[in-house]
């Protein structure tokens, strides 16, 4: 028999502790825990036994799920673009008011070394049913591992990890793909590349794509047109200084979101660069500065409103159902289209000279 004096770690005891004690699965523990019925009465007293003897205490949001939720859903995002943030809370609060919940929002700092221990200590203080994870904060193993072992449900928006659970996405391969060959179908075959972050899963999918639409257009690719950004309008400012800089230009730029390509556009107008006589731009995601530059933003339209209020959706039939391990449900991730949206930043090359 294990008790608190044998156990090997003083930290503090998780479910997957009791279920592996007692000999059952983290759901039927779950299921003990939060009283429900349908659990046989001997596999009832094997875990009710492994709770005493391994001092299980669940954490404060997960006792807050037996009965008495607080109605209140966490939403968690490291991203530094204002317009996806409008788009995504916009969204999150929509579903959530719908079903009568709150959303409580936590920015962690950008680079936080701890930022599993900072989310756990979010959850300690505001009580939340469940989270949902804006990109990337979903991707990051050691956030997903903290959450399975508090037992918390959750869902994670554009995750790219491919382990099980609930949320929605797009295939940024595909289209970032879908970006290059439209440029490559009018003409152009030196194409410069803002990225993310290195630590975006969704930045490096759609460098990926970038360079599976360069192969399919049998165009080499070259490093030396990709620039490292933050997905801010300054990084874009920056971007645009590097290429433009250039001896031997790109006559195209595609930016990985808005807020570069608005950056880009800004520093490009106001060297004398026409655009899209001279340089052909594009970007990502069609928020609505995309729709506010001048010329208008050739982009991909990511659907991150109607996105979020899914995700929001899953989560809450998540927090209701209780019926799967932390995060994970059969309905899996959701898929949603991602079109290019042609506007007015997007012209054959040397059309204007």
């Amino acid at each position: 028999m294990v008790n608190r004096r044998q156990r090997p770690n003083s930290g503090r005891v998780t479910i997957n502790e009791v279920a592996e004690l007692s000999g059952v699965s983290i759901k039927t523990v779950s299921r003990v825990l939060n009283n429900e019925p349908n659990v046989r009465p001997a596999t009832r007293a094997k875990v009710e036994k492994a709770v005493e003897a391994l001092d299980y205490s669940p954490h404060p949001s997960a006792r807050g799920l037996a009965g008495t939720r607080s109605r209140m859903i966490g939403l968690i995002y490291d991203n530094p673009s204002p317009n996806y943030l409008f788009q995504a809370t916009s969204g999150a609060l929509q579903a959530s008011e719908a079903a009568g919940y709150g959303v409580s929002l936590l920015a962690p700092e950008q680079d936080d070394p701890d930022l599993a221990g900072s989310i756990t200590r979010f959850l300690s203080q505001s009580r939340v049913d469940g989270l949902l994870l804006i990109p990337p904060i979903g991707d990051v193993p050691e956030v997903i591992d903290a959450l399975d072992r508090l037992d918390l449900p959750y869902a994670r928006v554009a995750p790219l990890d491919g382990r099980p659970g609930i949320g929605v996405a797009i295939d940024d391969r595909m289209a970032a793909a879908m970006v290059v060959e439209h440029l490559t179908g009018l003409g152009h075959d030196r194409i410069g590349f803002v990225t993310g972050p290195a630590n975006h899963g969704a930045a490096s999918a759609r460098l990926e794509g970038y360079r599976m639409g360069l192969a399919r257009a049998e165009i080499d690719y070259d490093p030396e047109l990709v620039f490292e950004g933050r997905f801010d309008l300054e990084s874009g400012r920056r971007a645009a200084a590097y290429f433009l800089d250039m001896t031997q230009r790109p006559t195209a730029i595609f930016a990985s979101n808005d807020e570069m390509a608005a950056g880009l556009l800004q520093v490009a107008l106001d060297r004398g660069c026409r655009v899209p006589e001279q340089l052909s731009v594009a970007g990502y995601d069609d928020t609505p500065i995309s729709r506010a530059v001048w010329p208008a933003l050739t982009t991909v339209r990511q659907p991150i409103r109607p996105m979020v209020y899914r995700a929001t959706e899953l989560l809450l039939d998540a927090i209701v159902r209780r019926q799967s391990p932390p995060g994970q449900s059969t309905r899996g991730v959701e898929v949603f289209e991602a079109p290019l949206v042609v506007r007015a930043t997007t012209a054959p090359p040397g059309t204007g000279a």
